[in-house]
């Protein structure tokens, strides 16, 4: 396969992930504004949302504060945020356009009639209007996208190059996720009590649909150490790192060339690393430096999979670049290490 075709599978895919886990985590913020807190928490909320896409900056440099309707407004549809949803489901679509003859046609039907849909909704501005409804809208798109792929694309490499980027930008964001989260969860919601940390806590894992699967796991309280344990070291659970880094080791097995030896390699680490941690080991050691720790070693990961099959960052301004090749400037993994190999 070419590298301009993996690249261009490999984006489309880590860009409709990106908008469903926008999404989520829009979802759940909204939601979550509607129990009683001080408006002080409010904002610590709305401010911890942007802290998950490393967007604090961006924002403020545009904004006065993070209220509901402004953090909105900049994580669906501001044009000067590359990370927005409108941005992310646009640039999925271009990045699937460019490679439309390896798509199934299905597959991409669905992309091109999200993006269609999408501009009626920014049109009308039904994020405003109706926040929930647009939100669960981006999130059935993106099962429509995935279940879509699943169901009528030939499991070949291209096939292997959609899933990886889904599952890299998947375990990247709930490390994030989590991160952040559990940053915040001693401000935020213990000083308001067991209730506030039940609520809380049922708001994150609401945002990786993972409350039912807590509840069928561990048929108890709520417990930070659970939550936890749920979301990084249980392989049934889809959007747990370990079942994340599962899809991307045997995908890459499936790609291997003359060069990914060390990327496999990498990635077979972190896996195993993942598989045989204990929950208690990895809460005395800290949960904020073990997940530093794990976003290092997926950036590396994305600039080993860019280095071995697809192509090189362009060392162009972001204006000077076609919309498919574009990635956004925050949280996504860099490239400039790729300049060392070509």
């Amino acid at each position: 396969m070419l590298s301009r075709t993996a690249d261009h599978l490999f984006w489309m895919a880590r860009y409709t992930e990106r908008a469903e886990n926008t999404a989520r985590m829009l979802d759940v913020r909204v939601q979550y504004s509607l129990m009683p807190q001080s408006a002080l928490a409010a904002q610590q909320g709305w401010r911890a949302m942007l802290g998950v896409s490393e967007l604090e900056q961006a924002f403020d440099a545009k904004y006065d504060g993070p209220t509901q309707k402004e953090v909105i407004d900049f994580m669906v549809r501001d044009p000067d945020n590359p990370s927005s949803i409108a941005a992310c489901l646009t640039a999925a679509r271009e990045n699937a356009r460019a490679v439309r003859g390896t798509l199934t046609t299905e597959v991409w039907e669905t992309e091109n009639t999200t993006w269609l849909e999408l501009q009626q909704h920014l049109k009308s501005r039904m994020f405003e209007h109706h926040p929930g409804q647009f939100l669960e809208w981006v999130k059935h798109r993106s099962h429509l996208s995935r279940g879509v792929t699943l169901g009528t694309m030939f499991q070949d490499e291209a096939f292997n190059f959609i899933r990886l980027g889904t599952f890299l930008e998947r375990a990247d964001n709930t490390a994030r996720i989590l991160d952040v989260k559990f940053k915040f969860l001693a401000s935020d919601a213990i000083k308001a009590g067991v209730q506030g940390e039940f609520y809380y806590l049922a708001a994150l894992l609401r945002s990786v649909s993972a409350f039912e699967t807590y509840r069928k796991v561990y048929r108890d309280a709520i417990t930070p150490e659970r939550v936890a344990a749920l979301l990084i070291l249980q392989a049934k659970m889809p959007r747990s790192l370990v079942a994340c880094m599962a899809v991307v080791v045997a995908n890459l097995q499936d790609i291997r060339n003359d060069l990914s030896q060390d990327t496999e390699r990498l990635a077979s680490k972190l896996h195993a690393t993942l598989r045989f941690a204990v929950i208690d080991d990895i809460l005395e050691e800290g949960l904020h430096g073990f997940l530093t720790t794990f976003l290092a070693s997926v950036k590396e990961l994305g600039n080993s999979i860019s280095g071995d099959f697809l192509l090189p960052a362009a060392p162009l301004a972001v204006s000077d670049v076609p919309l498919a090749r574009r990635r956004p400037v925050n949280y996504a993994p860099t490239y400039d290490a790729l300049h060392h190999k070509n």
